[in-house]
Formats: C-alpha cells, structure tokens, sequence
C-alpha cells in the first residue's frame, strides 16, 4: 500500500462501503485528543502565567513573556511548510504520530525548566516538534472526508482545539494549588501524550492512492505552483489577519480579565476561554453544517459561511475593547468564538477547492507560516503596547478593522472549476 495520499481515497458515492466511511470517521476520532492535547498544552501557558512568572523571575516584563510565547511561534510558522510537504511525500501517519510523541515530551520537559532562557529555548523546540501535526491532520482528514462530509469532519477535529483550550483555562487552578502547581500540570500532560502516540500510531492508516496523471513535485516546483496561485495567495491573507487578533485572544486574555477586573488567576483563566471556546464548538458545529448543506446550491458555500463568520469579529472586537463589565467581555467574547468556529472549520475545505490535493498539506503549512508569524509579533507587540499603556478599546479597534478587510478578501478568492467541481459533485 502506498503512504502517498490519493485524490478521492473514497471512490465515487456508489463506490463508499460502509466500512471506509466508518473508517474515515475513525480518523477523526483518533484525532480529536491529538489536537486537544495540541492546544491544552499550548493555552496552559497563558492560563499560568502569573505563577510561571513568580516562580521564573528573570522573565520579568511582560514583552519579555511575548518574546515566550512568540519564540514557539516563529520555530513552529518557519517550519509548518517543511512538514506540510513531508506529509505530503512521504505519510501522514508518521507525521502525526512522532509529532505527538516529540511535542509530548517536550511538554514534560517544560515542568522542569528554572530560568527565562530556559523556557523559551524549551517552547522552542516544542515549535519544532508540534509544526507537523495540523497540516498533516488535517490533509488526512480531508484524504478520508469528501464534499458532503468535508467541513464537519474538520470541524469536529477542530472542537478537540476548542476542548484543549478550555481544559487550558482551568489550569490556572492548578497552577495556584498548593500540592500541584503548573510543573504538575505539564508533566502529567507530557506524560499522557507520550502514552497516546503509541496507540494512535497503531491504528492510523494512510489511504491508498490509485495511479495519478499528477506526480509529487519537487519542493521547489510546489512552491512555484502555490504561489502562483491568486486564490492561494488570498486564502493565505485572509487567514492571517483575523488570527492576528485571534492569538491575542487566546493568549493574553485571561491576563487581560484578571487586570480589568481584578479576578484570581483561576477565574480569570476560566472566564477568558470557556465561554468564547464553547461558543466555537458551536460555531463550527453550525458552520460545517452549513457550508457542507449549501454547497448542494453553490460551490462558493464554503467561503459565504465564512465570511458569514468573519463578519461577527467587526462588534465582537470593538465590543472587547470598550467592555466595562465582566459579562459583556465574556458576551461579545461568545460572539467572537462563534464567528470563529464558522471561519475555522471551512479554511482547510476552501483550500481543498483550490489546490490539488498532493500540495494541501505543504499550502496548509505554508498558510500557517505566514499566520503564525504574524501571530508571534502580535504577542509580542501587544505585550510591549501594554507595558507602554496604549488603551485596550484602541488596540481591538484595529483588530476590527482588520477583520472588516478579511471579509472583502475572503469574498475574492474564486475555487478552481476542476475541483470545485468535484466538490459540488461529491454532495449530490
């Protein structure tokens, strides 16, 4: 069997047994854990702050805390195309199994570190190891899951995301008790990581690919193809700019509740991801839904459900920004995180109509190139803004701009008849 992935895995809709389709939601299963632990151990770094802060004293500053938090996104956006494309030549399944069991590993190792230098050279490399696993994950996903179950099958993957982010939350609450403490938190996560890789790289399977007119391409010929691409080239654009904003929320927000308000670390925490994070499950839960019925109608669904979503940030945004009230923060945070469940669940699906799929994975890591970058210089500068004392509502006011551009440049991009066609069929 080869490990490359093929163009339809599934055949034609009278060809699906019931056993592949089965199977193709197993994947998703398998997956869903792997992408919670993916960002539990990424959110229990903003939830613990104040303790890793107290315990790590030379990080001293909160730009020197974004220089933290970047230092994993810059190793991680660098290097998302370079696994993208491995996973694109070579398996998907030992993609995400060793990326687990390494970004596993490195969670542990986190308990243990003892100085700044120390910590970000330890985020560091866990950018490095857990690089390879979204574009992989989510290009299997799309190998397994065709048109009329497309968006819901990555928006399930992406609720096991939004589930991370909300256990994440809570560990402020470890972080502050006395018999456990955030080394605790990142010790029993790593081990349980490390535990998980071994079964789920058992089970995994890469599906079969027939013989194809198309062959693999050179990297320098995929790059070449990609960025030549307009549609690409916008999708790229339009998936940075809102998560500008988005990495913001994620990783300053509990510090941000716990200054305004004036809550406990844990409470803090908890209110600044949970309610935004279930208001996503449900976004894209409703948002797969949606773009998956009404490409039945149009092969541009997925791209009018999104920018659908999209249009939500515009009040969400300002509304964070100017909100005197911890349950109006918390409300236009809900509006936020369902806008953000429709743009989420159909980024990877949108991808799909435009680029053929031998190059999903390396366009998906290439998108996370640019988004994560982006995301890591706004940690940054947003923590160097809050050290200077520029307002919050004028802050969230650019963020709403920016998401007012991104819902004009997703309404661009137009999918290739080729596989746009093969999409609306695949729904009929």
């Amino acid at each position: 069997m080869s490990n490359h992935p093929p163009t339809d895995p599934l055949g034609s809709n009278d060809q699906q047994s019931g056993s592949l389709v089965a199977y193709a939601w197993l994947v998703v299963a398998l997956l869903v854990p792997v992408a919670l632990l993916n960002y539990l151990d990424r959110q229990m770094l903003a939830a613990m702050k104040s303790s890793m802060m107290y315990d790590i004293p030379d990080i001293a500053t909160r730009a020197n805390w974004g220089i933290v938090l970047g230092s994993f996104k810059w190793v991680y956006a660098v290097l998302s195309p370079i696994g993208g494309y491995i996973a694109d030549r070579v398996s998907r399944r030992h993609v995400i199994a060793a990326s687990l069991f390494l970004w596993s590993a490195v969670t542990w190792a986190t308990g243990h570190v003892t100085s700044f230098e120390q910590l970000v050279v330890a985020r560091a490399i866990m950018g490095i190891s857990e690089a390879f696993y979204i574009p992989a994950a989510l290009a299997l996903i799309t190998d397994y899951h065709l048109g009329p179950t497309r968006s819901r099958a990555v928006g399930v993957h992406q609720m096991g995301i939004y589930a991370g982010i909300i256990l994440g939350g809570f560990s402020g609450y470890v972080a502050d008790h006395p018999e456990l403490g955030w080394r605790f938190a990142f010790d029993t996560c790593g081990i349980i990581g490390v535990v998980y890789a071994l079964p789920l790289f058992a089970l995994l399977r890469n599906p079969p690919r027939p013989p194809s007119a198309n062959p693999n391409p050179s990297p320098a010929s995929a790059l070449r193809e990609l960025l030549t691409n307009v549609g690409f080239l916008l999708l790229v654009l339009y998936f940075t700019l809102p998560a500008i904003a988005g990495w913001v929320v994620k990783d300053w927000m509990p510090d941000i509740l716990k200054e305004k308000f004036s809550l406990g670390q844990g409470k803090a925490g908890v209110s600044a991801v949970l309610y935004v994070q279930v208001a996503s499950l449900v976004g894209v839960g409703v948002g797969g839904w949606l773009a998956d019925r009404w490409m039945r109608h149009t092969v541009r669904a997925r791209i009018f459900v999104s920018a659908l979503g999209m249009s939500f940030f515009l009040p969400a945004l300002f509304g964070v920004g100017n909100a005197d009230a911890l349950i109006a923060a918390v409300a236009f945070l809900m509006l936020f995180g369902l806008g953000w469940g429709f743009f989420d669940c159909n980024n990877m699906p949108i991808l799909c109509q435009i680029v053929r799929p031998q190059l999903r994975a390396t366009g998906y890591g290439i998108m996370n190139l640019v988004s994560i970058s982006c995301g890591g210089f706004a940690d940054w500068g947003f923590g160097a803004l809050r050290d200077r004392h520029v307002p919050l509502n004028i802050i969230f006011g650019v963020f709403a701009g920016i998401a007012l551009v991104s819902v004009v440049i997703v309404l661009l991009i137009k999918p290739r008849e080729t596989l746009a066609q093969q999409d609306e069929a695949s729904n009929r």
